[in-house]
Order: C-alpha cells, then structure tokens, then sequence
C-alpha cells in the first residue's frame, strides 16, 4: 500500500463503495500527564468502532489510522491479526458485508507538531494541555477512520482525562464516572471533529434569538484558553464580535445555526490561524494580546472570529467533495469574514485592509509558477495541503465579491440559502452552486466561471489618456494585459475614478464611471469631455481582482501626492499598485522606499501604515540593489526614528512605529536607545514598553551582537510563559555567531526534538538579512537535506524547514543555478517539495529582477 498520503482517485474510488452510518469513538488521554515511558513515544489508547454500508459485498477497501501500534483490529466480529492488515497508515479491509462494523484498538501518539492530538506542557507552570488539529487528513493520528471529506458520518465520542480537566468536542459533554460522553454530532467530516483537554480556563455567555414564527433559538457559548492567559483574555469583545456574527449571518442565510453550542478555544503552538471545527473552534492562542496593539490586530482577531463562524455554513453544513474545491469554503469564509466584519461590527474599514492585505497575498501566489485556477486540480493530500493560499483564500474571496457585483447581493444571498437548504450535511462541487446561482440571477454563469474560477493568472488593467489641447479628455482607455505564462484576458467590472488637487491641496475624486472591460482595450466613453486629472485610478473601490498600473502624469502625481489623498481606499490600493509595480521589477526598491518615507507618516489606516513597514522591509530585503542596501538600511533607521519621535504620545501609531524602528534599527545610536528602552535609561513620552515590546526591542539588540545568551536568559525569567520561550529562542538563534547558526541548524534539520512553534522561532532568528555571510554555508547543506527532511518529518514541519531556510539571501546567481539544478537532478522528488522549491526560486529569480531594476535606477 501507499505511505501516509491518498490519492483523489484512492478517496473517489472508496466513496463510491462506502457509505459511513456512525462513529464511536473512546480516548484515555490520562497518559498525557506523568512521566513518559523512556525514549518511546508518549500515546494514548483509541478505541473506534465505525458502522459502514459497502454497495458491492465482497469488495475490498482500507480504514486510515497512523499510529505506533494496533492492538486490535476486529470486522464483523472476526478478529484480524494487527500485524497483518495494518502496514502503520492503513488497515486492509476485505471480504465486506453490505453492513459491516469495524473496530479499532490503538496506541495513538501525542503530537508536538500541531498535528493530530498536539500535547503541549506550560513553562509557566507545568500544566499540560491538549487539543487536536486534523485539516486535511490528521484525524487519522487520534482515530481509525475513512480520511475524505465526502464520507460524512455521525459521532459519538467519549474521553477519560484527568481529574479536574476540562474536555470539549463538537458536541454537548456530561461527565459521568470520570469519563466524558458527548452528543452524537450531525453528519460531518472527519477533518473537522475535534477534541479539547486540559485545565483551561472557561468564560461562558449565550446567544439568544427569536425568528419571525416565534421559534428561539439558544446557543451556549463559551471561550476557553491556558490559565497563564486568563488576566489577558477579553473575552467581552470576543462574544461581542461572536454574537454580532451570529446575527448577521442568521439575518442572511435564512437557516439556522445547526451544531448546538459554539465553544471557541485560544490553544498554544497552533499551527494555523484557526480551524472551523463545528461547536468547537480552535483559534492561535496569539489572538489573546499580551500587550498593547493596534485596532489593525482587533480587527484581524474579529475577522478570523466571523471567517470561521462563516463556516459552519460554507464547508461544515455544506462540504466540498474533494479538495480540488477547497475554495467552496475558504474562499466563502473569506469574503463572508470581510463582508460580515464591514455591514455587523465597529470595523467598517475592513474592505481596506481586504483590498491592502488579503489581496496582495492573492497578487503574489497568483504569479507563482504554482498558480492554480481557484478551483484547482488537487491530486492527492500533499497537494492539498500546499493549497491553503492565497489563490484559495484572497483570490477566491476577490472573484466573490466581483460575482456580488456581477449577480446582484440580492440574487447572491438568496443563492447562499438555497444552496444551504438543497445540499445541508451533504457535499457539493463548483456546478452545484453554479446551479442556484443561475436560478436566483437569471445569468449564465459557466463562462464567468471559466474566466475566473477555472484558469489562472492576474491581469494588469493600465489607463491610456489623451487630452485636447483645452485640457479636456478625448479618449481615456483601459488596457488589459496578462503573463504569456497564462494569456487569458477576463471580463471585469470595474470604476475609473478621475482625481485632482483642491484648492485646499487635497487630492479628491471629481468624476466617476464604471464599465465592463473585456478585451484588450476598452474605451471608457462616459468620461469622454471630462476635464484633465492629475490621477486616473483603474479599479477605483476595488470592483475586481487585478494588478493596477498607471500612465505617466498619475504616477509623478503619486510621487508628490499620494498622501494628500483623502479617500483611504484609493490610499490602500495606489500603494498596493506601486508595491506590485516593485515587485515586478517596473519601480525601483529605492524609489518604493523613498514613497513610504516621503506619505506614510501621513497614512491614517493603522492596518495600511503596518503593511507599508512590511514591504519597506521587503524591498530593501530583496529588491534593493546590493550596493545600495547599506545606505537604504540608514534611510529606513533614521525615517523610521523620525516618525516615531513625531508620532502623537500614546497613540497606536506610536506604537507602530516603534515596532518599526526596532525592526530596522542599523546604529551604535539606534541600539543604545533600545538599550535605554528596556532599562529605563531612555524614555520617548507616551510609549509603553510592555513584555511584547522589550522582546521586540531585544531581537535587534541579539542579532547585532549586543545582547549575549545572559541577557535573553534574563530576559526569559522576566517572561518565564510559553509566548516568553518563544521569543528567547527566536533571540538566540539570532545572535551573529557561526557556532549559533550552526546549533540553531542541527537543531532544525537534524533533530525533531523541538516543537512546531519553537521550530519556526529558531528559523525566524536563524534566517537575518544582515547575516548573509554567516549564512552562506548553509547555502549546499540545504539542497543535501530537504529531500531527507521532506521523508522523515511531518509535512508542517517540512513546509516550514523547505520554506524558512531557503538560502533566499544568497540572492545571486550562483544560489538559482543551484536551485535548478537540485529540481533538475530531484524530479521524481515528492511533487509538494518540488513545488516548495520552485515557488523559492521563482521568488529569488524575481529578487534579482528587481535589483538590476533598482541597480539602473543609480546609473
């Protein structure tokens, strides 16, 4: 048989034979607490029985379970030898009945890769806690099952844990005897049980809400995270956004929240940004502020609240047949989240950062040679595990609200509800809710669907102008083009937005029209006869999904004006604009750098001005010329020093900058302030310096050599928590010393012995721009390696090895020349590495680009 993954062929062949009528299964989870067994693995017994149909009696299939080791394996009261039908991913299964039942005695494993049953121990106090994550395919590693989406089933589940814990699932739990017994669920997938232990704290609410034909409906609600966290828990805004979801969905969708209560769980160590389990989602515990943020950070914890709220319509109610339709979910929960974020709660602002920051995730995914059409053709797990991106989630998200547009809101939502009500506890592929989308719209939809949801690739929409010598216009067009990689031109709906100076000097919209471009060129005839601007905005209010260019006169415009701006969308998406033109190796680094230093100071969206830092990082990072980055590394220091020191006295976007500052702190001046910064020394009016910020002052001070292990060891007993360990490690391997580079590497590449999150903290400290000769000798190691990493570790952690230690920072031609001839020498190598490895490379071939383009720019 095959190793752990399965092939779409493998789930659609089984799913035509199986039909799954119920779960149950039983955990004894008090193994997680005491003293391991030696070197073995530390694991749990799981008991499963599953009640299963076979429409061809006699037929042969195979339940999934990754585990140490099977006790017992009993079918339709035969036992089977363990040792014979289980080969360590899954159990043979031959000679079915037309009803079978099948159970499964195993020792499980604990996890510490946020996979399966992840067991995580508290510095702060020793207290264990445990919580399971499966999506796509981990249920396997806690219970024997049929590991696809499509072979929905009811569950029971009973857990024995120890005394005084609290354990949570999907359903209801009564605890009798000292063990847990839950409700049976409604039919689900596997991917989305779930089961939560340990002694967290617990703060509970309800939801109530009366319908029109008097029926209330009463929603338990809880929210649940480590003890250590408690004092920091607002769970207050956490209801508050949780109920205000509730209701707008419930408004909308016209069918009523299906799975009972709705506990939501703040875990360590978690992998994802959270996980819509029905009646118990998980979320990462960083959603819980230790310190003081910005509104940006509350409002991206309420749309991770309402993204996954969404999804106990569009992916647990209603579930994808196959991976290959992710995006029926995660592109749904995207929208929805920014959709439900803007019309129910206090961030009415939250298409900018949709427009700012999910959509530039979009841009670039989408010109990856990986690009896939948002309905993508996913050959088995592996694949779909590299398919949470931003195609999936920002792209599709992008298509949506261009269909709202297309359709009408109206027609859209009585779509959403019809497709609830035909298709509730079963699966669906994209015809399906083409099919009521036509219904409710009156619109053909399979060729937009072909143009946007079946082929891949972004457009560039880029304004042609000409003007009449009494300033008037006499043509303005749109020019649609795309990569030869993938020539498809698409229709769009989109405005063209008209912009000058007032008096005043504000840059204002004075003309607006919206047109459907399709083809090469359009000619927008409505605003024929308007008078000249100094800034034509393709896309104005974000109507479709493509990269914007602009014509000559808007872009010096920009370079003089863009702060004088006063819509912050039109804000949002020029700069969006210029970052992409940067990527793409059309602006230079220092041109993008000198625009951040020259209008951010003035950029009034907090969620915007953080993105602006990012990429100014960003373009000094990869796309500045290598001659240059000395002196832009000291623009960015003393620019970043200005504003902080300007910045209004206790305002978040103080603290943004100070943030900032550290980050890109390059001096003998800029350490010693940080230095004063944490021992009191140096004092700037108005900011705080909180636990999360002397750790983000003290990376710098450790990467440049000026904080050895004593001081972050001081540090860590300032902040002896699970947050406080992570942020120590991610210091030490920043130090600038070989020995520590090469014992952060060993630790990584030749040990599993650190947990997820400390595996992506060291390689966050590990992998420093200012440290290229340091790291230059892992250059090789890294191509010796992967392959075997790839084999021997858990697909998260190879994603986050094959990705976090690519030798991106040996950014010359040598480092590409060996990443082709590694995917040269590699291509029977497992298709997800090899597709980690190209998207690697095409993001070095792309940093080279725009070096020579910012190397130019100084000729």
């Amino acid at each position: 048989m095959p190793g752990e993954n399965l092939s779409r062929d493998e789930a659609r062949e089984r799913a035509d034979l199986l039909s799954v009528d119920g779960y149950e299964v039983a955990l004894d989870l008090r193994s997680a607490v005491g003293e391991a067994d030696g070197d073995a693995p530390r694991t749990f017994r799981s008991v499963t029985t599953i009640r299963f149909r076979c429409a061809e009696p006699g037929a042969a299939t195979f339940a999934d379970l990754i585990a140490p080791s099977v006790t017992s394996v009993t079918l339709n009261g035969l036992d089977l030898d363990p040792t014979a039908v289980f080969d360590g991913s899954r159990i043979a299964l031959e000679d079915l009945l037309a009803e079978n039942e099948l159970t499964v005695d195993a020792q499980c494993a604990y996890s510490r890769t946020g996979e399966g049953m992840h067991r995580f121990v508290d510095p702060e106090d020793g207290e264990v806690y445990l919580y399971t994550q499966y999506e796509p395919a981990d249920a396997r590693r806690v219970f024997a099952n049929f590991e696809q989406p499509d072979l929905k089933a009811p569950y029971r589940f009973e857990v024995t844990a120890p005394e005084g814990w609290a354990v949570r699932s999907n359903g209801e739990g009564v605890l009798t005897d000292g063990t847990w017994r839950f409700a049976e669920t409604k039919p689900i997938s596997t991917y989305i049980t779930a089961v939560l232990a340990g002694p967290y704290h617990e703060v509970t609410d309800s939801y109530r809400r009366t319908f029109e034909d008097g029926t209330v409906l009463e929603i338990p609600l809880a929210a649940l995270c480590r003890k250590g966290l408690a004092r920091y828990f607002d769970t207050e805004d956490v209801f508050l956004v949780t109920k205000q979801g509730l209701d707008f969905f419930h408004d909308h969708f016209d069918y009523p929240y299906p799975f009972g209560k709705y506990d939501q769980a703040f875990v360590p160590e978690y992998n994802l940004g959270a996980m819509e389990n029905p009646g118990l989602v998980t979320f990462r515990e960083e959603y819980i502020f230790r310190g003081r943020v910005t509104s940006a950070s509350y409002e991206r914890r309420a749309n991770v609240i309402l993204h996954e709220m969404a999804h106990m319509w569009f992916g647990d109610l209603v579930t994808m047949t196959w991976w290959d339709d992710l995006w029926l979910k995660e592109s749904f929960a995207d929208f929805m989240g920014s959709f439900s974020l803007v019309e129910a709660t206090r961030f009415t602002n939250g298409w900018i950062t949709f427009a700012n920051n999910r959509k530039s995730w979009a841009y670039r995914a989408d010109q990856l040679p990986s690009t896939h059409p948002v309905t993508a053709d996913i050959r088995d797990l592996e694949d779909a595990k590299l398919n949470f991106d931003g195609i999936t989630y920002a792209k599709g998200a992008s298509v949506l609200k261009q269909l709202v547009a297309y359709v009408g809101r109206d027609a859209f939502l009585e779509g959403a509800r019809r497709y609830f009500k035909r298709h509730a506890y079963g699966n669906t592929q994209l015809r399906d809710l083409l099919a009521v989308l036509e219904e409710t719209s009156g619109r053909e939809l399979a060729g937009w669907s072909r143009a946007w949801l079946e082929t891949a690739g972004v457009n560039a929409l880029t304004p042609q102008l000409t003007c009449d010598a009494e300033g008037r216009i006499t043509e303005l067009a749109v020019v649609q083009d795309a990569a030869p990689s993938h020539p498809e031109l698409r229709p769009h709906r989109v405005a063209v937005g008209l912009y000058r100076r007032s008096p005043s000097g504000d840059l204002v919209r004075y003309a607006r029209a919206e047109t459907d471009v399709d083809g090469p060129r359009t000619v927008v005839k409505q605003l024929a006869g308007a008078e000249r601007p100094e800034l034509v905005l393709v896309n104005d209010d974000d109507l479709t999904y493509c990269k914007i260019r602009f014509d000559a006169g808007s872009l010096d415009t920009l370079r003089d004006h863009l702060g004088d701006l006063t819509d912050p969308l039109a804000r949002a998406l020029c700069w969006s604009a210029l970052w992409n033109l940067t990527r793409d190796a059309l602006m230079p680094a220092r041109d993008f750098i000198g625009l951040v230093f020259r209008h951010a100071g003035r950029e009034s969206d907090i969620g915007v001005l953080q993105m602006l830092h990012a990429w100014a990082r960003s373009a000094l990072t990869h796309y500045a010329a290598p001659a240059w980055r000395a002196e832009g590394a000291l623009l960015l220091a003393q620019g970043a020093l200005r504003e902080l020191r300007t910045a209004e006295p206790g305002s978040q976007h103080q603290l943004t900058w100070a943030r900032f500052f550290a980050a890109v702190a390059e001096t003998e001046a800029d350490l010693q302030l940080l230095r004063g910064l944490l021992d009191g020394t140096a004092k700037i009016d108005g900011l705080s310096v909180d636990q999360e910020l002397r750790w983000a002052f003290l990376e710098p001070l450790a990467a440049h050599g000026q904080a050895d292990e004593s001081v972050i060891d001081a540090e860590l007993a300032r902040d002896d928590t699970a947050s406080g360990k992570r942020h120590q490690v991610r210091c030490l391997a920043a130090r600038p010393s070989a020995a520590v580079k090469a014992q952060a590497w060993a630790q990584v590449v030749e040990s599993d012995s650190l947990s997820n999150a400390l595996v992506e903290a060291t390689i966050a400290g590990f992998a420093r721009p200012g440290q290229r000769e340091l790291l230059a000798p892992y250059a090789d190691k890294y191509f010796e390696a992967i392959e075997r990493v790839w084999t021997e570790r858990s697909i998260q952690i190879g994603m986050y090895v094959v990705r976090g230690l690519f030798p991106g920072l040996q950014d010359d031609r040598t480092t590409l020349e060996a990443t082709d001839s590694w995917l040269a020498a590699h291509r029977n190598a497992a298709p997800a590495l090899r597709r980690l490895v190209l998207e690697s490379a095409d993001d070095l071939a792309r940093s080279l680009r725009g070096q020579e383009c910012d190397a130019a720019a100084a000729r």
